[in-house]
C-alpha cells in the first residue's frame, strides 16, 4: 500500500493537467475532462484517507527526492485527506449542478477556460492542503487568487468584473501581507519547509530571541489569510463576488475557496509557529473577538438586504465568524470545532447557491419578495434550498446544529470566552431564523405560483431564462440531492466526521 502515498502528488498533477488540456479542447470535451479530473482526484482522496484513517499516522513525501532547500514536501495525514476529499466533493457537484448555468451565462468561446479555470482551482486548493513548504504555500495562494478573479469575471458583465477587480484588490492585500510575513519567517529562521521553521522556532522562543519579531510575523500572517478569507470587517468584497458571478462559482467560492485560507492559518498555528507560541501572542483572542464580531454583523447584513443571492452572501460572512471564533477559543476542541463546521457549512453553502440558481435563471439576483410561490413550481429546488437554510439556523438532525454544539462545548473550559461565545451563538441563530425563514416562507407561500411544475425543461423568470435540457435538469437534481443527503447524514451521525479530524489534528503537529 506504500504506492497509495503518491496520490497527494497524483491528485495535484492531475487537475494541473487536466487544466493544461482543457485550453486545447472544446467546451464538451473540457467539461468532460474537467469532471473526470476531479472524479479521479476524489477516489485518490478517499482511499488516501481511508488509508491514513487506519494506520493512524501521517507521512512527507519528498518532491524530487531532493531534500530541502533544493527540494520540495508534501505533507499528508487524515486530516488532509478529508479536506481533499471535501474540495473534490465541493468542485464536482458544483460543476455538474451548475452545467446549465455554464452553458447558459457564459459565452461558449470561453467555456473551456471556466473549466481551466475550476482545475487550477482545484490543483491549487489540494497544495494548500498538502504543502511542507511556507513558500509554495504562498504560490499557490497566488494561483488561487486569480483562479478566484476568472471564477467571477468570467461572467462578462460591467458587474461581474467590478466584482472581480474588489477581490483582487483586497486579495492582494492579503496575499502581500502573508508574504511579507514569510520573508520575515525566513530570515529569523532560514528554513521554508514547516517542521523546520518550528524547530526554529521553539529555539527562538527558548532563548527569548526575536520574541517581538515573531509576534509581528504571527499578527502579519494571520491578518493576511483573514483578509483572503473574508473576515469582517475585511468582508466587502463578498457581497459582490458571490451575488454576481455564476452559480457554480458561487458555490465553488464560498464552499471552499475561503475554507482553504482558514485551513492554511490551522497549519501554521499547529505546524509552524506552534499552538503554545501562538497563544502567548494573544492573537487568538483577536481572532476569537473577530469571529464574534463577523457573526453577529454578516447576520444583520442578512437581514438588511433585500436580494436571495446577496443575503446568501452575507451569511456566509457570518459563518466565516464561527469558524474564526472556533480556532479564537483557543484549544483543541475549538479546533476540531472549527474544522468541522469549515467541511458542514461548505457543503451546505454550495447547497443553497446551487439551489438557488432555479429561482434566478440567468439573472444575477431576485428579490426575496420575488421568491413566492417558487416552492410550488421548483419543488426539490425549493426542498434542498429549505434544508440548507435549516442546517444554517442549527435546526437538530442537521449538519449545522452539531457544529454549533461542538463550539459551544469547546468554550466551556475557557472562562469569559464561554459566556460571550454561547451569547454569541444564541444571538446569531435568533438573526439567523429571521433572514432565512423569511425566505423559507416566500418560496412557500402562493401568489407567484404559475402552475408549472419543475419538470418543464425551462426555468423562466420574466425575460430571464436558463435552457434546462433534459440531462441537466437530472444531473441539477442528482447533485442538489447528494448534497443535502450529505448535510443530513453529517447530522444524523456525526461522530465519523468529528474523529476523523480530532484523529487527525492529534498527529498534525
Amino acid at each position: 500500500m506504500d504506492f497509495v502515498l503518491n496520490f497527494p502528488f497524483f491528485s495535484i498533477m492531475i487537475c494541473m493537467l487536466a487544466a493544461l488540456s482543457t485550453f486545447m479542447l472544446g467546451k464538451r470535451a473540457a467539461a468532460v475532462v474537467a469532471k473526470a479530473a476531479v472524479f479521479i482526484t476524489l477516489i485518490l482522496s478517499i482511499v488516501l484517507t481511508v488509508y491514513l484513517h487506519e494506520c493512524g499516522e501521517s507521512f512527507v513525501y519528498m518532491m524530487g527526492h531532493f531534500p530541502a532547500p533544493w527540494g520540495n514536501e508534501i505533507r499528508a495525514g487524515e486530516l488532509e485527506g478529508i479536506m481533499a476529499v471535501f474540495t473534490c466533493v465541493i468542485s464536482l457537484l458544483s460543476l455538474t449542478a451548475g452545467s446549465a448555468s455554464i452553458r447558459n451565462e457564459i459565452d461558449e468561446s470561453k467555456q473551456n477556460l471556466y473549466y481551466l479555470i475550476t482545475c487550477l482551482m482545484e490543483a491549487s486548493l489540494l497544495a494548500l492542503i498538502y504543502t511542507n513548504d511556507i513558500f509554495t504555500g504562498y504560490v499557490f495562494i497566488e494561483i488561487n487568487t486569480i483562479a478566484g478573479c476568472g471564477l467571477i469575471m468570467i461572467k462578462n458583465s460591467g458587474r461581474a468584473i467590478a466584482s472581480a477587480i474588489r477581490y483582487m484588490v483586497v486579495s492582494l492585500v492579503g496575499s502581500g501581507l502573508f508574504l511579507i510575513g514569510t520573508t520575515l519567517m525566513y530570515s529569523v529562521t532560514g528554513h521554508l519547509l514547516m517542521e523546520n521553521i518550528h524547530e526554529s522556532v521553539m529555539g527562538l522562543v527558548a532563548d527569548g530571541s526575536y520574541d517581538v519579531t515573531l509576534t509581528v510575523i504571527t499578527a502579519l500572517m494571520t491578518v493576511g489569510l483573514s483578509i483572503k478569507s473574508g473576515l469582517f470587517p475585511f468582508h466587502l468584497w463578498i457581497p459582490d463576488a458571490y451575488s454576481r458571478s455564476v452559480a457554480p462559482s458561487s458555490s465553488m467560492l464560498s464552499g471552499m475557496v475561503s475554507k482553504g485560507y482558514i485551513f492554511l492559518l490551522i497549519k501554521i498555528i499547529y505546524r509552524v509557529i506552534g499552538f503554545d507560541v501562538y497563544k502567548a501572542s494573544g492573537v487568538f483572542n483577536i481572532i476569537f473577538i473577530a469571529g464574534i464580531a463577523a457573526m453577529i454583523m454578516g447576520s444583520v447584513s442578512a437581514i438588511r438586504s433585500k436580494y436571495l443571492r446577496r443575503m446568501t452572501a452575507y451569511s456566509s460572512v457570518s459563518q466565516i465568524g464561527y469558524i474564526f471564533m472556533g480556532i479564537g477559543i483557543a484549544n483543541d476542541a475549538g479546533a476540531v470545532a472549527a474544522i468541522f463546521h469549515i467541511i458542514t457549512h461548505g457543503l451546505t453553502k454550495s447547497l443553497l447557491f446551487l439551489a438557488a440558481s432555479s429561482f434566478t435563471g440567468k439573472k444575477e439576483d431576485i428579490k426575496i419578495s420575488d421568491l413566492k410561490g417558487m416552492g410550488h413550481k421548483y419543488p426539490l429546488s425549493a426542498a434542498t434550498f429549505t434544508a440548507a437554510a435549516l442546517s444554517i439556523v442549527g435546526f437538530p438532525l442537521f449538519a449545522g446544529f452539531v457544529a454549533k454544539m461542538l463550539l459551544a462545548n469547546a468554550s466551556f473550559t475557557e472562562g469569559w470566552k464561554m459566556y460571550a461565545a454561547i451569547s454569541a451563538i444564541a444571538v446569531s441563530t435568533i438573526l439567523n431564523v429571521v433572514y432565512f425563514f423569511r425566505c423559507i416562507i416566500n418560496l412557500y407561500a402562493y401568489g407567484g405560483f404559475d402552475g408549472k411544475d419543475e419538470n418543464n425543461g425551462t426555468l423562466d423568470l420574466k425575460s430571464d431564462t436558463l435552457i434546462v435540457t433534459g440531462y441537466e435538469r437530472a444531473i441539477h437534481a442528482v447533485s442538489i440531492s447528494a448534497l443535502a443527503v450529505l448535510n443530513i447524514c453529517i447530522g444524523v451521525a456525526p461522530k465519523l466526521l468529528s474523529d476523523i479530524i480530532t484523529k487527525g489534528l492529534n498527529v498534525f503537529d
